[in-house]
């Protein structure tokens, strides 16, 4: 499934239970560790889960797909957290051939601990996300994101997984009434464990965010440091005007054979109508991406022609935490253009794992 942030084809189907094993084990392991003397800090299980739809080219591909997420504090200064995805694919079958064929995948997108060190400071170990612009870890979970698919662009930084196994750095480095400055700097080992998988690699971003304006600023650079060592960096802007529903951000990165940008605006209608009305739950999205490649490179994930992309989306925010995402794009590239409808009906759930004081 090009253009996810999860690929269908990267996990063999004879790992899923393995894989399905560990993720409850660890669920285990961190509730366990929580004697219930420390019941003020309860561990919360969150997440969402939903139906999915994408046609491209007349061909209709369904999926449904869950993504649970655990914290689990440990007294005042240690948080464990993790987040799975877990999702089935049904697709038709190729060569000719009618009916649907169907592929599985569940993977942990990461699993960490993080240690609170002081206000400036937060030690960060275990697999995370890599801390490369701001779609990997803001805007992939299901209940967030506007779109199905991920940037054209992803793959971009974040080196293909997604994901780190090592240790990370990060928080304020200097904050006041006027601005607020952040960090985050990591080193990722070399894994070839099929639960955690990772390539060595070393980065970081730093962002500015100034509150009067409603703005932020900032800038990630990443280094891979195994095979064919390359350099990949970017920039991003995130911007929701005072007294306003609008919302713009985008990022740009470059790495050392393709770049790339995306930039995705957002109004909710509500300022134009009561929040009980079903006009107010209604909220128009528009992206626009392009990738430029400047030689072939069949390993950063992107295209391999030049390619633009317009996303036109249409989301209900409907109660409890239901939400309808509609989406149709079309992709224009010299190696052909197409028409992508998708739809989504997706449920976000949080609760605690049992009753604090």
């Amino acid at each position: 499934m090009p253009g996810f942030p999860w690929d269908l084809r990267s996990r063999p189907t004879h790992l899923l239970l393995s894989r399905l094993f560990n993720a409850v084990l660890f669920g285990a392991l961190a509730l366990a560790l929580i004697s219930p003397a420390m019941s003020q800090n309860v561990p919360l299980i969150s997440g969402g889960g939903g139906f999915l739809t994408s046609t491209s080219g007349g061909n209709t591909t369904y999926i449904p797909v869950i993504s649970p997420l655990i914290a689990a504090p440990l007294g005042n200064h240690v948080l464990v957290e993790s987040r799975a995805i877990i999702l089935t694919a049904f697709f038709p079958r190729g060569g000719g051939r009618s009916g649907y064929d169907h592929d599985s995948f569940l993977g942990l997108d990461f699993l960490q601990a993080d240690v609170v060190a002081n206000r400036h400071l937060t030690v960060v170990a275990g697999q995370f996300l890599t801390p490369f612009a701001t779609y990997n870890e803001r805007l992939t979970p299901i209940w967030i994101s506007n779109f199905q698919e991920a940037p054209l662009i992803f793959s971009l930084g974040t080196m293909g997984s997604a994901s780190s196994v090592g240790g990370m750095l990060r928080g304020s480095a200097a904050s006041s009434e006027k601005f607020n400055f952040d960090y985050a700097a990591f080193f990722s080992a070399t894994s070839t464990n099929e639960q955690f998988s990772a390539e060595r690699a070393a980065g970081g971003r730093g962002s500015l965010y100034l509150p009067a304006a409603h703005l932020e600023v900032g800038a990630s650079f990443d280094r891979k440091l195994q095979g064919t060592e390359e350099n990949f960096a970017g920039t991003h802007v995130w911007w929701e005007p005072a007294n306003s529903s609008l919302r713009l951000r985008g990022e740009y990165a470059r790495g050392a054979h393709a770049r790339g940008y995306w930039v995705e605006a957002g109004y909710r209608l509500s300022r134009f109508s009561d929040n009980t009305r079903f006009l107010a739950r209604v909220e128009p999205v528009f992206r626009m991406q392009q990738t430029f490649r400047s030689q072939p490179d069949s390993n950063d994930g992107l295209p391999a022609a030049d390619t633009q992309l317009a996303d036109f989306g249409l989301d209900f925010h409907l109660p409890h935490e239901i939400r309808i995402n509609t989406s149709y794009s079309r992709q224009f590239s010299s190696s052909g253009n197409r028409n992508i409808w998708q739809t989504g009906l997706v449920y976000r759930f949080l609760f605690p794992t049992w009753r604090g004081k």
